[in-house]
Parts: structure tokens; sequence; C-alpha cells
């Protein structure tokens, strides 16, 4: 154990009742391991359900760092009983979290930044015709890791997922499917991380592909344009600011044969597995310290402790956002 400072307990959360439960017990774990080779704390990893306030006041811990995924873990739920719970913690406040686990929501706020954005339906049950030309995606509006992800390509294919995901009780949208490379981009806070190019060996980038599988590859700093590159950087940052996302985020992108890299989704609580991308990127960042994955841990410690449950300055509304883009 390092000496010459206060020594803490840092408390890592994983687990959570969600569909990602293991990949947030897998992130949980190896963010506790991190953290334990830079001996500058004590480490407690605690693997929970839900839970309530009172329950996690009694897990000892002075900062949090939860590594939860999924509606409840990543989407404000957790959130709401972090910031009651009253410690310093890593992640976005509650109505920020909120905000970008809403795939609609966060598109509607993109497209006012003039970030390209596909045309987005959300899913009618008691409606069998699709709303856009074949071949859509319909996926769950408040999900992550592709789970419950359909490609319709064929009007057979759209019947299926249609009554599938009726049949979840889940909120989904619809968007066209668009041919193209598969991007990603990490920022952590405010700075962009370096862009990763994805290719799974065979069919989507689904859950398979990322978690389970080892032929899924993966390239820092792919072959794009300059600036392009330039754009993108800038323009997450933008949304994750106008979000509210603090300290990290992991953006996901399409980008099609013309050039045009249209956002998927804003992951507020990226992963940490040894398959994980936002890791990839902060360890291929330069210039800068070497983010290996203890200097990051360590790095999200400090920024917990630096905001506490402060918020950020500017509060983001649909509403605000609505009358900028019609203005």
């Amino acid at each position: 154990m390092a000496t010459g400072g206060p020594i803490m307990m840092v408390l890592v959360l994983g687990g959570g009742p969600d569909g990602e439960r293991e990949v947030s017990v897998d992130s949980a774990t190896r963010v506790a391991r991190a953290l334990e080779r830079t001996q500058e704390n004590d480490v407690r990893l605690e693997i929970i359900d839900k839970l309530s306030v009172d329950a996690l006041r009694t897990i000892p811990g002075d900062v949090i760092i939860p590594m939860l995924h999924g509606p409840w873990g990543e989407g404000g739920a957790l959130q709401d009983l972090l910031v009651a719970d009253g410690r310093p913690f890593a992640g976005c406040l509650p109505g920020p979290a909120r905000l970008a686990m809403d795939k609609v929501a966060t598109k509607t706020i993109a497209a006012a930044l003039e970030i390209p954005v596909t045309p987005t339906c959300v899913l009618n049950a008691a409606d069998p015709v699709c709303p856009l030309p074949l071949p859509v995606v319909i996926k769950p509006i408040h999900e992550g890791s592709t789970l419950g992800l359909y490609v319709c390509r064929t009007h057979d294919d759209w019947l299926t997922a249609h009554d599938e995901s009726a049949r979840s009780r889940r909120a989904c949208m619809i968007e066209p499917f668009i041919e193209g490379r598969e991007l990603t981009l990490g920022v952590l806070d405010g700075e962009a991380l370096p862009l990763i190019e994805i290719t799974a060996a065979e069919g989507l980038y689904d859950y398979e592909a990322k978690y389970q599988r080892d032929d899924t590859s993966y390239l820092v700093n792919p072959d794009v344009p300059p600036s392009l590159a330039q754009s993108m950087s800038e323009r997450a940052i933008a949304l994750c600011d106008r979000l509210g996302v603090r300290h990290l985020a992991r953006l996901d992108y399409i980008l099609d044969a013309d050039g045009t890299a249209w956002i998927l989704e804003v992951n507020t609580t990226p992963g940490f597995t040894d398959h994980s991308l936002f890791p990839m990127a902060a360890a291929a960042a330069t210039p800068g310290p070497d983010l290996d994955m203890p200097t990051l841990c360590s790095r999200l410690v400090n920024l917990a402790l630096r905001d506490g449950n402060k918020s950020k300055t500017t509060e983001t509304t649909l509403a605000g956002t609505q009358e900028e883009s019609s203005s």
C-alpha cells in the first residue's frame, strides 16, 4: 500500500438487474483489479442487484465507481440512488443519464447540433406496416449491447421482428439499416479519444461479437479523412456537453460509403472488459499520460472526487433543443 497521502476506500459497483449484468460484473472486476494495482487506496468490489439507498449506505466506501450497464444501472435509476447516498461518484448524474439512455432523445439533440442522424420512428405494436423503406433496424430505445436488436431485410423479417419486439413490451424504435464501417469514439472529461474501427468476423457486431468471440478485429486510428475525424471529435464533445454527460462516454457511429458518419447512440458507462473499446482508446491516446487501465481507473476516481455530485453548468432540455433547431 502506498503511503504519503490519505488512504480512501474506493467502492466499485457491478452487476445490476439488466441484460448486461454479466458484462457489468466483468467490467467492475477489472476496474477493481486495476485500482488495486495502483496501490493508492483500498478497493472494495461489490456485486449488486437492485438495492435501496439505505442498503447502498451500508456498503463501505469513500468514493464510488459504478460499472453497471443497461437501463437501471446506466439510465438514471442507480444515479438517483448515488445522489441520495451523497458520496462522490464517477459518471453521469440522473438527468443526463436518462437522456443519454433514450436513443430518440439523443438523436433529437444531435440533430440540433447538425450531427447526422437517420430518420427514426417509434414502433407501434398495433401497426404491422413498416413506416420506413426496408431494410430497417428495430431496437429498444432504452437498451445497450444490441440486446433486442433486429435487422429487417425482407417483409417476413419485419413481421417477425415487429411481433417479437411488441411482445417484449419495451419501447422500440425503427431506423434505416445503413451499410458501412462501424466506428466508436470515446470522450474522457471533455476530450476525445482516438477513433476505433470495429470489424466483426461475420454478421453484425452483436452481443456475441462484442463480448464472447475472439475473432472481432479492432483498429485504433483507422484510415478516415483527418477532417472527418476532427469533425467527429468536435461534435462528440459538443453532444456530450449538451446532454450533460460527465467524466466519460462512448459514442457509436456507422460511416457510410459517401463518407457520412451517422451517430447511433451514446453510452455513458462504457464497458471496461478485455474486449471493451473505451480502455483500448484511452491506452492509445497521445499526447498525454499513458492511460493504461490502472491510470485510467485512477483518473475516474479523481474525477469523482473533483466533481462530487455537482451537475454541469448548462442544463439540457429537449424543449430548448427544439427551440434552437427551429430558430
